[in-house]
């Protein structure tokens, strides 16, 4: 299985950071993920 550029506990910040009110599409600039890539990782 392929290796991930993220660890768990990069992925729980990310989306932490999304729960405290950040606009979405600007957190997957900030990071460089797609927008595929984060709601996988919500759900």
């Amino acid at each position: 299985m392929k290796n991930s550029r993220f660890t768990e506990s990069r992925i729980v910040g990310i989306l932490k950071e999304a729960y405290s009110g950040v606009a979405v599409d600007e957190i997957w600039r900030k990071h460089g993920i797609s927008s595929a890539t984060y709601y996988k990782w919500k759900a």
